[in-house]
């Protein structure tokens, strides 16, 4: 990735009074041609490198040229390697890895590589999300339409849409785009679309409307739970809503909390058994009584 090549070059410069040009293109395994172009890129960006001819030549970055430190903070680079390392994870052909290991090698480094937190965004359905990514990706840079297979709870249906984002939320991938079935900017959950394709013909992009692009109210807390739970279950609590989330009482542990998904909600709940008694609102307990009268039934 040129990015990523014109990062290791930049900082190759600043450790080192002096390199030359074969010695990048060994470095960064390309021909010379392209080490000139991306140090005429440099230049272009304000950068000034300067070429020294004759023996003992090379190029260096100007005396007294330093990076402004307002700008990227060290802290701010390395959150930026453990971002890129996280995109990786995902990604199909990505060489970040591999160019972090080469410029980490040096102990005076600009940025550690060595990163101490790790990010890996692909879960166990890596093998379907990798292929999903590239190609979303590919149809928002060309602006095209993709289509596919719908599941979800009313069915499933065939979708072609604009695709604009690919946004990781709330421990899941999505796909934002303007769906063409119904006129209006819409989240797809990508472990829930298949038979995924990319269409021939582009589509011209759309201003997208200030209130689409939260796309945090898609996820909005507009269910209110009140449930008590049994003591042992204190540790589930705590992991998925943090410490003091709970009341104790004597009955046990009070939680109150919105929830976006019913359904979500329903699956969460049950997955505590006899552990937990729903208090409000009551046509989730009422579920959560049929739901556990249907099970027993499987057994008798």
């Amino acid at each position: 990735m040129k990015l990523d090549r014109l990062l290791g070059i930049l900082t190759v410069l600043l450790q080192n009074d002096r390199v030359t040009a074969p010695y990048l293109a060994e470095k960064f395994e390309v021909n010379r041609r392209t080490i000139g172009r991306d140090i005429d890129t440099l230049c272009q960006a304000g950068i000034p490198v300067i070429t020294h001819q004759g023996s003992g030549g090379g190029m260096s970055i100007a005396e007294g040229f330093k990076l402004d430190k307002s700008v990227l903070t060290v802290d701010e680079l390395s959150g930026i390697v453990a971002a890129l390392k996280g995109m990786g994870s995902v990604s199909a052909q990505s060489r970040i890895e591999q160019t972090l290991d080469k410029l980490g090698a040096n102990a005076d480094a600009v940025v550690s590589m060595r990163e101490p937190v790790v990010i890996d965004l692909a879960s166990h359905y890596k093998g379907q999300l990798t292929g999903k990514i590239e190609l979303i990706k590919r149809a928002i840079f060309e602006t095209k339409c993709i289509t596919f297979d719908y599941y979800y709870e009313k069915g499933e249906s065939r979708r072609c849409i604009e695709s604009y984002f690919v946004i990781f939320q709330w421990t899941a991938w999505y796909v934002f785009g303007f769906c063409l079935e119904r006129q209006d900017w819409r989240l797809f959950k990508l472990m829930r679309l298949w038979n995924l394709q990319l269409c021939d013909e582009h589509f011209s992009p759309r201003e997208i409307p200030a209130e689409k692009r939260d796309f945090n109210a898609a996820f909005t807390d507009h269910i209110e739970l009140i449930a008590v739970f049994d003591p042992s279950e204190k540790y589930k609590l705590i992991e998925t809503y943090g410490l003091h989330c709970y009341t104790e009482t004597p009955d046990g542990l009070r939680l109150e909390i919105g929830f976006t998904n019913r359904d979500y909600m329903l699956t969460w709940l049950l997955s505590f058994g006899g552990r937990v008694k729903v208090l409000a609102p009551a046509d989730i307990a009422a579920d959560i009584q049929a739901a556990a009268g249907e099970i027993l039934s499987y057994y008798d």
